[in-house]
């Protein structure tokens, strides 16, 4: 035993002689440095591969649209190629999730922007549609109301927990994104009656889900408020 305080024996460095504080021996100011190596680390974090998918999806949406419109929006080939950028974009919107859950690559740039990449291509195509008379404007209605309804709903009972997504959500979005790509190419005789009937389901789908997300929204604040009521009786004993 030396009998030096642990501080001095650089067990736990004091407060004048903590790095980053000023007055530290040397005149050194690493708190500077510390914060631009923290800035560094989450610009490079910015860049994984779960947003990188996600940012194609935000750019895939205008040359979906221009494809789409091309020549009037009748053109078999130019429909083809908006079929193709849609069907990257509903892929990469698989992974891009996938990715970020299995690999801790969720960034608050991915939770923002990724719903919005989901909307953004799901609502061109199908205003795209209905521009071009291949889709009644109240489907477009119901499925883009539903898709924003329920995201609204999420952030207003966001404080009392988080609304999961279910397997009849999941499959909600499987056959919307079939539906959606089947109209968007140019398909005729039997495909075009089949397009029709998973458009449908589609719709009931959309519809069916969103009335559970509402109840799931109700039963999750309905115990939040409960549980906060409780606490409070709990901290008055």
């Amino acid at each position: 035993m030396t009998g030096a305080p642990a501080s001095a024996a650089g067990s736990t460095p004091s407060a004048k002689g903590a790095p980053g504080v000023p007055g530290a021996p040397g005149g050194a100011k690493p708190v500077r440095a510390g914060k631009l190596g923290a800035a560094a680390v989450n610009q490079a974090s910015l860049w994984n591969i779960a947003n990188i998918l996600t940012m194609i999806r935000l750019v895939l949406v205008p040359g979906f649209v221009a494809l789409m419109l091309a020549d009037g929006g009748y053109d078999p080939a130019m429909r083809a190629w908006a079929w193709a950028a849609f069907a990257v974009a509903m892929i990469t919107d698989i992974f891009d999730g996938h990715l970020a859950r299995t690999y801790d690559l969720v960034t608050d740039f991915g939770k923002i922007a990724d719903p919005i990449a989901d909307k953004a291509i799901m609502g061109a195509a199908l205003i795209c549609l209905s521009y071009l008379g291949d889709l009644p404007w109240w489907v477009t209605g119901v499925i883009l109301g539903r898709e924003l309804g329920i995201t609204l709903l999420r952030f207003v009972v966001i404080r009392y927990g988080v609304i999961p997504a279910s397997r009849g959500g999941k499959m909600k979005t499987l056959v919307q994104g079939t539906a959606v790509g089947m109209y968007v190419l140019a398909l005729t005789g039997p495909l075009a009656t089949l397009r029709f009937w998973v458009m449908a389901a589609a719709v009931v789908l959309t519809v069916v889900t969103g009335l559970d997300y509402v109840r799931q929204a109700i039963v999750l604040r309905r115990s939040g408020i409960a549980a906060r009521l409780a606490a409070a009786r709990e901290a008055e004993r």
